[in-house]
C-alpha cells in the first residue's frame, strides 16, 4: 500500500448525533478526553463542555451548531464533529452528514428512539453514512438496554441494530459491559474510567453473552457466504473473521453494531474509540464521489487520492470574530493555502488565503490539505453552502444540499437608528452563515422580517446580534410563514398585445395558455410542455424562448392570489402557443405566461397552506388525559398514545400556530414534570 493511502486508511471521518439530552456532548467530551485533546472533562449542564464554545450553548446547556475536531486514537486520527440534538438546528446535522464517512447515533438508554433521533437516522441513510449506536446514560433510572434495541429496529426505517455489547447490571448497579466480540467482562478503573479491566463473564450473565455471540454470528453470516458455510457446519470462526465481517457489514450499511455505557460516570467510551477505528469506514473505504462535468452534463468521479483533480464541498459558512470562514471536505486532490480554485457552483474563481485544523472554535494553521480532510479556509469571499471547489481544468460540481424552509418569522429593528446599517450587514452574515435563515420586507409596515425553524432558533438569532454582533433589537412576536396551493385544476389563457411605436405601428405579440393542476403535498413544482405536435408545428418555439416562458411561469408562483405567499405543490403545463413573425418577443412569451399562470392559480381554488409539526409530549402515565385533551383543544390530531414504563407518550400532529408558548402551559399542565420535542412535518391545508 502507498504511504498516502495507508495514511488515509488510518483517518475516520464521523459525528456524533441524537436527539437532544441523550448524551452525545458528553459523548464527544470523553472521546477527547481519552484521546488526549483535552485533559480535563467539561460538563454540559456546567456549561463547561469543550465543544459547546458559544456563549449562547453555554447559557442553555444545549449544543447549537456544528463543532469540528481532531483527536488521535491507536495510530489514527478520528475527524469529530459534535451535532445539535435541538430540532430547530437540524441543518446543522445535515450538512455535516453530507461531508462525513461514519457516524455514531446516540441513544438514552430510558427514551429510547426520540423524534430527532429518527431525524438524524433518516438523514445519515439519505446520504448512505454507516452507523454505530451507542446507548447511553446506563445508569439513569429506568435504563432498558433491550427496549432501546427493540426500538431502534421496530421505529428507524431499514435499521439492523446488531448488539456488539451487553450492559452488566443497569441503573444505580450498572457496574460495566460485556463484549460479546471477545466474550470478556469489562469494568472501567482509574479517577476517570481511563482503565478498561477485563476479566471473565459473571456466571449469571453467561447463556444472556452467549446468546448474543450467537445472535452476532448469525447476522454476520447473512452478510457472509464463507463464514456462513463456517457457521453451519460447526467450525470456529475467529475474533478476526469477526471484526472483519462486522467492519463489512458496517460499511455496506446492511448492520449497525450497538454498544452502551454512560459517559458521564466514564464508562463504555473507551471500547467506543475502538469501535469507531475497528468499525466505521476510512475515506477509502466509501465510494469515490460522484458529480457532473458542468460543460458535459456527464456523471464522473473522483478517487479519494491526492494526486486526482481537486474536488471539494463547502459545507458550512461561520463568521469568527466578523471574518468569513468556510469548513470544507477535500473528497480528491490537494489544496493549498495561497492558491487559486474554482468555484464551479457560481463560475468564479477564489483564492483560499489560509487553510486551518480546527479544535471546536480554536484553530491551527495548516500549509495543505488533501483528500479525505475536514479543513476551514479563509479568504472565500463567494463560497457558500454547498458549493465545489475543484480545479478549473478538470472541473466537477458535486451534489448540492437542501434545505427544509424557514417556517416562523419575527420583525426586527435596530433599538438604535444609527444601528440600521449594522443590523443589515449582521443579518445578512447569519442568512449567509445558516441556510435556514430567510430575510425579507414586510410590505405593509417596511420592517425586515426574521425567519428561521423555531422559537429557540429566532431567540439564539437575535441574542446573537446582541452579543456577537453588538447590535440590540426590538422584535415582534413571531408569526407563522405561509404557503399557497390549488386544489383544482384550472386553465387560463393570456394574451399579450402592445403596441411599442406609434408612428411605425411596431407592436409586441404573444399569446399562451397556461393550466394549473394540484400536486401531492411536499412533492415540489413541476413544468410540463403539453401542447398538441399541431400547435408546435404551426408556432415553432426556440429553446430560449421555451425557457423563458418557463422562467416566467415559476415567477408567478412566488405570490399566490390569496395573500400573497409563495405556491407550491403545483403541476404547471403549457397548453398552447401562438405567435406572429415580427412581433412575438422573447419578453412577451414570458410575461404571457407568467400571466397565464396568475389567472389560472385564481380560478383553480386556491388555499393556505400552514406548517404542520410532528409532536411527542412524554408525561407521567396519570398526566396523559390531561395532555391529550389540551391538544385536542389546539386542533391537534392525536397519532398516539402509548405506555413506556411509568410514562406517557402521546404523539400529535399540530399547527405551528397553535404552539406558541407551549413550553409554558405544558409545565403548567403537568407540574414541570412534562416534556415535549417537536419537528417540521409539511405544509398542509388546516382542517
Amino acid at each position: 500500500m502507498a504511504p498516502k493511502a495507508s495514511k488515509m486508511s488510518k483517518v475516520r471521518n464521523i459525528g456524533i448525533a441524537a436527539h437532544i439530552d441523550a448524551g452525545k456532548t458528553t459523548v464527544s467530551e470523553r472521546i477527547l478526553f481519552y484521546t488526549g485533546r483535552i485533559h480535563k472533562t467539561g460538563e454540559v449542564h456546567d456549561g463547561e463542555a469543550t465543544m459547546d464554545w458559544m456563549e449562547q450553548e453555554r447559557a442553555r446547556g444545549i449544543t447549537i451548531t456544528a463543532a469540528v475536531t481532531t483527536c488521535p486514537w491507536k495510530d489514527h486520527d478520528i475527524h469529530l464533529i459534535d451535532t445539535p440534538g435541538h430540532v430547530d438546528f437540524t441543518v446543522e446535522v445535515e450538512r455535516s452528514l453530507r461531508v462525513l464517512d461514519g457516524a455514531v447515533a446516540v441513544f438514552c438508554a430510558v427514551s429510547g428512539v426520540e423524534p430527532q433521533s429518527e431525524t438524524v437516522w433518516r438523514q445519515a441513510a439519505r446520504y448512505g453514512v454507516p452507523r454505530l449506536a451507542f446507548v447511553n446514560k446506563m445508569d439513569r433510572i429506568g435504563a432498558n438496554f433491550a427496549h432501546v434495541v427493540e426500538d431502534i429496529e421496530k421505529k428507524l426505517g431499514g435499521a439492523n441494530p446488531v448488539p456488539i455489547q451487553l450492559p452488566i447490571g443497569a441503573e444505580s448497579n450498572f457496574e460495566g459491559i460485556i463484549d460479546v466480540v471477545d466474550m470478556q467482562a469489562i469494568r472501567f478503573g482509574g479517577k476517570h474510567g481511563e482503565v478498561a479491566e477485563r476479566s471473565d463473564i459473571p456466571a449469571e450473565l453467561v447463556d444472556a453473552a452467549n446468546a448474543a455471540r450467537e445472535n452476532l454470528l448469525e447476522k454476520l453470516s447473512d452478510l457472509d457466504d464463507a463464514l456462513a458455510e463456517k457457521y453451519l457446519g460447526g467450525e470456529e470462526i475467529t475474533r478476526d473473521e469477526i471484526v472483519a465481517g462486522l467492519r463489512a457489514g458496517t460499511i455496506a450499511n446492511a448492520i449497525q453494531p450497538v454498544l452502551c455505557g454512560t459517559a458521564l460516570r466514564d464508562k463504555g467510551v473507551l471500547p467506543l474509540l475502538d469501535a469507531i477505528v475497528d468499525y466505521l469506514p476510512s475515506p477509502l473505504d466509501v465510494p469515490p464521489v460522484k458529480g457532473i462535468d458542468p460543460k458535459t452534463e456527464e456523471t464522473i468521479s473522483r478517487p479519494p487520492d491526492p494526486k486526482a483533480p481537486l474536488a471539494a464541498l463547502c459545507f458550512k459558512v461561520a463568521m469568527e470574530e466578523g471574518r468569513r470562514h468556510v469548513f470544507m471536505r477535500v473528497y480528491s486532490g490537494k489544496l493549498e493555502a495561497g492558491s487559486a480554485v474554482l468555484n464551479t457552483t457560481n463560475g468564479k474563481t477564489e483564492r483560499v488565503a489560509r487553510l486551518f485544523k480546527t479544535h471546536s472554535h480554536k484553530k491551527e494553521r495548516l500549509k495543505e490539505a488533501e483528500a479525505g480532510d475536514i479543513v476551514l479556509a479563509a479568504g472565500l469571499r463567494f463560497a457558500r453552502t454547498g458549493d465545489t471547489l475543484s480545479d478549473s481544468k478538470k472541473q466537477i460540481l458535486l451534489e448540492e444540499m437542501s434545505f427544509l424552509k424557514p417556517v416562523i418569522s419575527i420583525a426586527v429593528e435596530p433599538k438604535q437608528n444609527k444601528d440600521l446599517e449594522k443590523l443589515t450587514e449582521a443579518l445578512q452574515k447569519l442568512a449567509d452563515e445558516d441556510p435556514t435563515v430567510a430575510l425579507s420586507e414586510d410590505e405593509n409596515t417596511g420592517q425586515t422580517l426574521l425567519a428561521g425553524m423555531g422559537e429557540l432558533h429566532l431567540e439564539i438569532l437575535v441574542d446573537r446580534l446582541d452579543k456577537e454582533f453588538n447590535v440590540p433589537v426590538n422584535s415582534g412576536n413571531p408569526s407563522v410563514v405561509y404557503r399557497e396551493t390549488v386544489k383544482k385544476t384550472a386553465r387560463a389563457e393570456e394574451l399579450f398585445e402592445r403596441i411599442i411605436n406609434e408612428e411605425k405601428k411596431e407592436k409586441v405579440f404573444a399569446r399562451v395558455i397556461m393550466e394549473v393542476a394540484p400536486r401531492e403535498r411536499e412533492s415540489g413544482t413541476n413544468f410540463t410542455d403539453q401542447r398538441p405536435d399541431a400547435n408546435k408545428e404551426l408556432y415553432s418555439v426556440s429553446d430560449k424562448d421555451f425557457m423563458e416562458m418557463r422562467q416566467g411561469a415559476l415567477e408567478a408562483l412566488q405570490a399566490g392570489p390569496i395573500d400573497g405567499y409563495p405556491v407550491q405543490d403545483v403541476e404547471l403545463r403549457l397548453i398552447e402557443v401562438e405567435t406572429r413573425p415580427g412581433e412575438t418577443t422573447t419578453i412577451a412569451l414570458r410575461v404571457a405566461a407568467a400571466n397565464a399562470v396568475r389567472a389560472a392559480l385564481e380560478a383553480a381554488d386556491p388555499a393556505t397552506l400552514a406548517p404542520l409539526m410532528s409532536l411527542e409530549v412524554v408525561v407521567p402515565e396519570a398526566m396523559t388525559g390531561s395532555v391529550v385533551g389540551d391538544l385536542s383543544s389546539r386542533g391537534a390530531r392525536i397519532e398516539g398514545v402509548d405506555s413506556e414504563g411509568d410514562r406517557g407518550v402521546v404523539r400529535a400532529t399540530v399547527a405551528m400556530t397553535s404552539m406558541f408558548g407551549y413550553s409554558t402551559d405544558l409545565r403548567s399542565l403537568t407540574e414541570g414534570r412534562g416534556t415535549f420535542s417537536m419537528r417540521f412535518s409539511r405544509f398542509d391545508v388546516l382542517d
